[in-house]
């Protein structure tokens, strides 16, 4: 029984430091915000500045895995390159490092919990406070404390457990001086850092058993552990990119690529470079803490790949663009800027869904263009192959609203401010209108096709006229919808869509009333009146939709919200 309870606290111990991490990285962020994005955007217009970044981001948010996925989520969102992504994803790898000088210098040495409990006093009425900073710092401040309590009791769980003999009986059916146990403990740490997907928590427990004086466990052994828990670490930017676009998926391409070279390279330099760092801390740091040696290894691992790399940048990217070609997808449907696998905080999981929200209009309007295509194709093959594209994109539209909303709805799960709540409800009201209208763009080809089957006659030169320019019309008002809804363009006013809007309207009554007239002078067939209506008012009705859109993300009075959607008004 009291193994059982030993071995649920080592995994609890775990757990909290784990737990701990998340939300000292959380907290971090919830503060930066926009400013993170602000930095990162800034402060990686070349290689060096890009590794300076992830060295400071890392070392604040103690998670090179977090700095490499919120990496991979930028270049998934296209605000940062895949070149600029390299450079900081070399910098997390040495910012990571930090936590092991940490609790090198402290974590085994002072009892920390002694002064992470009464942390949580000082963060406690910052976690309730109102104000979404001072809550953002109470949840760093706890995250702090709980990182170092179950880095505390990680140590005294083990010990109860008598983990050190345990791996010293392990170790002793293992050669101590054969190479192959070097590679052994690679593996090892791969795997671990691959199941725990925090390589500071990895480090933590080798810094640990490295503390305990195992036999068989020596310097040479925890650095080769500590370089496999290198490898490890690329898992988890690994599975975020599964789900994302080929650029976010060769920026954690070029991260494995970049920690798995850096171990190749040690190895064939390892007992070398194990001795050099053993000299450096005994000779220029005066040695005193054997747990620094190993601290110096991991630094000097990351530093020295680094320096060895940031001058092939170019040559990396070539190399992954290489393995991972882009696909031209024009057609297939994949969401471009958000999946869930790249859920992160409020800010920038909103952001990724204003970008693709803004695809999501980009591909209504190329569907709209379409239509005039159609308008004007003669040959029944053409014209089928293109009413069936627009079927196609009308299918898309439809999942886009449903994925999109989905992750929306995920998002807002989490802590919000009610600025961002109220942003979540206009967006979903936005991919709503944007899928009436995909649906409106494909009730327009479809009236097009029921008249090409049903009717024999061919619209009048006049009808011809008359429907090309309610499209102009429509267009211009999609124009107009898509300078809105860009977040990058300066923002426009409101009246040009409010005027368009009501030029459609006047224009759709004026042509309502003319094919009465006309029909009844005998101009043309009643039933040929009737497709030419048809089209002409679901016009009309895209045209609402679309300033539905506007007016969603104004987030205005709706002045138009008592007109009847089946653009009747």
């Amino acid at each position: 029984m009291e193994l059982i309870i030993n071995i649920f606290s080592l995994v609890g111990s775990l757990a909290l430091f784990l737990f701990g991490m998340k939300t000292m990285s959380e907290g971090l962020e919830k503060f930066a915000g926009d400013r993170l994005r602000s930095i990162l955007a800034a402060m990686t217009k070349n290689r060096m500045m890009g590794v300076l970044t992830g060295i400071l981001i890392t070392a604040l948010i103690q998670s090179s895995s977090a700095t490499t996925v919120r990496v991979v989520s930028f270049v998934n969102a296209g605000l940062m390159t895949l070149g600029q992504s390299i450079g900081v994803i070399m910098g997390a790898n040495i910012g990571t490092t930090v936590t092991a000088w940490i609790i090198s210098a402290v974590g085994f040495k002072v009892n920390i919990a002694a002064f992470a409990i009464p942390l949580l006093a000082i963060g406690m009425p910052l976690i309730f406070s109102n104000k979404g900073n001072r809550k953002s710092i109470g949840e760093f401040v706890f995250g702090f404390s709980f990182l170092f309590m179950g880095l505390a009791f990680l140590q005294e769980a083990a010990t109860a457990m008598n983990i050190g003999d345990m791996v010293a009986s392990m170790l002793s059916h293992v050669p101590q001086d054969s190479f192959l146990t070097i590679l052994l403990f690679v593996i090892v740490g791969a795997l671990v850092t691959m199941i725990v997907q925090a390589s500071a928590a990895t480090m933590a427990i080798t810094l640990m058993l490295f503390g305990m004086n195992i036999p068989g466990f020596g310097f040479e052994q925890a650095a080769a552990l500590a370089m496999g828990q290198n490898i490890g670490t690329t898992i988890t930017a690994f599975m975020a990119s599964l789900t994302a676009n080929t650029q976010a998926r060769r920026a954690a391409l070029a991260h494995m690529f970049f920690n798995v070279f850096g171990v190749v390279a040690f190895l064939i330099v390892f007992y070398p470079a194990c001795d050099a760092v053993s000299w450096f801390v005994d000779s220029i740091m005066g040695g005193g803490n054997d747990l620094f040696k190993l601290s110096a290894f991991h630094t000097a691992f990351n530093i020295i790949n680094t320096l060895l790399l940031i001058g092939f940048v170019r040559q990396i990217e070539m190399l992954v663009c290489r393995v991972l070609p882009m696909k031209a997808q024009e057609e297939d449907y994949r969401l471009r800027f958000i999946s869930g696998g790249l859920l992160s905080t409020a800010e920038l999981s909103i952001m990724e869904a204003q970008k693709e929200i803004h695809h999501f209009a980009e591909r209504c309007q190329r569907m709209f263009t379409f239509v005039p295509e159609l308008m004007q194709i003669q040959d029944e093959t053409e014209f089928n192959k293109l009413f069936s594209r627009i079927g196609k994109y009308e299918n898309i539209t439809d999942s886009m609203e449903m994925e999109i909303a989905a992750y929306l709805n995920k998002v807002s799960e989490g802590r919000l401010s009610d600025a961002s709540k109220s942003q979540i409800q206009k967006m979903l009201r936005q991919i709503t209108e944007l899928e009436s209208i995909g649906d409106s763009v494909y009730n327009l080809g479809r009236t097009l096709n029921r008249h090409r089957m049903h009717c024999q006659d061919d619209f009048t030169p006049e009808q011809t006229q008359h429907m090309q320019t309610m499209l102009q019309l429509v267009e211009g008002s999609l124009d107009e919808m898509m300078k809105r809804i860009d977040l990058t363009a300066p923002r426009t006013n409101i009246t040009k869509s409010i005027n368009i809007e009501h030029e459609i309207n006047n224009y759709r009554k004026q042509l309502r009333n003319q094919n009465l007239h006309d029909v009844n002078a005998g101009l043309y067939s009643y039933q040929l009146g009737v497709f030419y209506v048809d089209f002409i008012s679901e016009c009309e009705r895209l045209a609402d939709y679309v300033m539905n859109v506007v007016q969603a993300g104004k987030g205005l009075s709706n002045d138009f919200e008592d007109r009847p959607r089946n653009g009747q008004g």
